[in-house]
């Protein structure tokens, strides 16, 4: 973890490039709350936000329509998704209806060849097939939640929307809880696309090169897809992502909160 000096010195640099409604305290509102795989939770008295700050970082391309291909050329390797070796595969890759013990390869668009993957997070309106139905880890910002601290009572659900900083570098982005992965996975699994939002440089799925340097702080607020229903476009995502956390004091308030979790 980043020592409490080298974070004040980073916060410094970083409140002076935040807009102004995010910088409005800089007192910690949250409180020690819980613990998973031995990372600390806080949440806020109010239990509308909680965060946790972690150095580990994994790299998910799933439902990227190029994510994995039967000659395993795609964005990530599909040993990854499941396939071939292993009984799971479905639970990465539409099924192909006319043979549901294979994945569907897609016959036309611009990533004809494809397996189609999927997301725990998809648009109900739009068919299995149709891969605008999934959430595109190469566009939208979003966060893969472990199975155990998805079951676990208080972290919300599926589309809930957070924010992201880097405590490195300053950068940060909003993003949506998008995915749910492997049960005993540690937290701060991430699409491509927040990845590069984090600092992160051509990043690779496959192994994990060019994630952002530097611990994460992620603030989430749970069952705040209640009142922003999925989907969403880019830029909603982002404004929502700003008022939320400007409504519970602002980004110079969780940063600070940053010191009572090492």
């Amino acid at each position: 973890m980043e020592n409490l000096a080298k974070i004040l010195l980073v916060n410094l640099s970083l409140l002076l490039s935040l807009p102004s409604f995010w910088v409005q305290a800089e007192e910690c509102q949250f409180e020690p709350w819980q613990e998973y795989k031995q990372q600390k939770l806080l949440r806020n008295p109010t239990k509308s936000a909680f965060l946790f700050q972690t150095e580990h970082k994994a790299i998910d391309a799933d439902g990227a329509p190029n994510a994995y291909h039967p000659e395993n050329t795609g964005l990530d390797n599909y040993l990854n998704a499941g396939y071939p070796n292993s009984n799971w595969w479905n639970s990465v890759l539409v099924a192909d209806p006319s043979d549901p013990t294979k994945p569907y390869v897609q016959t036309n668009g611009d990533f004809a060849g494809y397996f189609i993957s999927k997301t725990s997070l998809f648009d109900k309106s739009k068919a299995d097939l149709d891969v605008s139905r999934y959430v595109d880890a190469t566009k939208i910002p979003y966060l893969v939640y472990p199975g155990k601290f998805y079951n676990k009572k208080g972290t919300g659900r599926l589309g809930d929307i957070g924010v992201a900083v880097n405590l490195k570098s300053g950068e940060h982005s909003a993003f949506v809880v998008a995915d749910v992965g492997p049960t005993n996975a540690s937290l701060g699994e991430m699409s491509m696309a927040l990845a590069e939002n984090l600092g992160g440089n051509n990043v690779n799925p496959r192994n994990g090169a060019g994630a952002p340097k530097g611990d994460i702080l992620y603030v989430l607020f749970p069952f705040s897809s209640r009142s922003y229903p999925w989907p969403l476009e880019l830029d909603e995502i982002h404004k929502i992502g700003e008022e939320l956390v400007g409504s519970i004091g602002g980004t110079a308030s969780i940063i600070t909160c940053a010191s009572q979790q090492e």
